[in-house]
């Protein structure tokens, strides 16, 4: 495949979209917050009614109606791009590791112990060697910690848009995700207009998502700025929740975050060749509040590097046989993402919390059916 073949974001060329003279510092990303309508400042709901009561919900309604919106448009826009969409397993021997804490479910498979997938992410960089452009509406369950339900953002079982791009780099993924979003907002807008004036959205709000020319910023900046306003971001690890949505309140419209330190993320996101302990991977953060809608990264797809990757953060290579024989055999570099559904249609909607846009919302720390 060509990389010819990719879209480039709108008005951008693909040859030069992310080269290092484009790369904007922090106060670009801030400098046209000020004059947009910002979200309701508050705290999450407590939690969904009693699911039956939930059902009923008008608001629930209209949330799917936009969710609906969402996933056509976002098939029409990487099916129209040469995309075959896959449906994606549901348990298997391993699955992603990574998580901020969030726990696997351990299912009896036959007698052999299997997971639940939290990210079939794996699965993904496998079928590259069939399908070399691919995307997946996938299910997934994670048992995030508890105190994780404050923050309006976290769901045991969601579902994510992954797609994976073969012999792609970090740009051009990041090109997909910027044009994805900018096309499913911009189609929501149309086919959906009174259900999103009714709840309370402007369309104003979304004016520059939908040419798809998002700034980018480092992790390195981020912490940067993030220490300027007293905030105490560690440089070694992820963006916490609180940093994130402060960041994205003080942007305009959404951007990336690249080049987080090598140890914040699973073992399958690229090592940058020429500066070692720093990842070839992004953050597609949302303004307004919403935070993360979209992660992503270059693969990890020589077998050595893969192998002494696990090692460095503490995974057992025995427990990956499958994929590490895969890799041996020869895995195509690629790279690729995954959009948060829930996540997205909260951005949409304008709704303070990702169990009002959760048809079945299970909580982290609450048992529901």
């Amino acid at each position: 495949m060509s990389l010819t073949d990719l879209p480039a974001r709108p008005g951008v060329a693909q040859s030069n979209a992310r080269s290092a003279d484009s790369i904007h510092s922090a106060d670009s990303i801030r400098s046209a917050a000020a004059d947009l309508p910002v979200p309701r400042d508050v705290a999450p709901p407590a939690g969904p009614a009693p699911l039956g009561e939930h059902l009923r919900s008008p608001r629930l309604r209209a949330a799917m109606l936009v969710q609906q919106a969402a996933l056509h448009a976002a098939r029409e826009y990487l099916c129209g791009r040469g995309f075959t969409e896959l449906l994606p397993p549901l348990v298997g021997p391993v699955t992603d590791p990574g998580g901020r804490g969030a726990k696997a479910l351990d299912v009896d498979y036959y007698g052999h112990p299997y997971k639940l997938m939290t990210s079939a992410i794996l699965y993904k960089q496998a079928s590259l060697r069939g399908f070399p452009k691919l995307f997946y509406v996938a299910p997934n369950v994670r048992v995030e910690p508890p105190e994780t339900a404050a923050t309006g953002r976290h769901l045991v079982e969601f579902h994510q848009i992954d797609v994976e791009i073969a012999d792609a780099s970090r740009d051009d993924a990041m090109d997909v995700a910027a044009g994805l979003l900018a096309h499913v907002v911009t189609r929501v807008w149309e086919s959906a207009p009174s259900v999103l004036r009714e709840l309370g959205r402007e369309e104003s709000f979304f004016a520059r998502t939908r040419d798809g020319m998002f700034d980018t910023c480092t992790h390195a900046d981020a912490v940067a700025r993030l220490r300027e306003q007293g905030h105490p971001q560690s440089p070694d690890a992820e963006i916490d929740w609180t940093g994130e949505e402060a960041l994205s309140r003080q942007a305009g419209r959404p951007f990336f975050v690249t080049d987080y330190p090598k140890g914040s993320r699973g073992f399958y996101d690229r090592e940058d060749r020429t500066r070692r302990g720093v990842l070839r991977n992004f953050d597609l953060i949302a303004h307004g509040g919403y935070g993360e809608l979209a992660s992503g990264s270059e693969r990890e797809s020589d077998y050595a590097a893969i192998v002494t990757r696990m090692r460095e953060s503490g995974e057992n290579p025995a427990k990956y046989a499958w994929y590490l024989e895969l890799a041996r055999e020869g895995i195509p570099a690629s790279a690729g993402f995954g959009m948060g559904v829930q996540r997205l249609v909260r951005f949409l909607t304008g709704l303070d919390a990702l169990w009002q846009v959760s048809a079945y919302p299970k909580l982290p720390g609450t048992v529901a059916p």
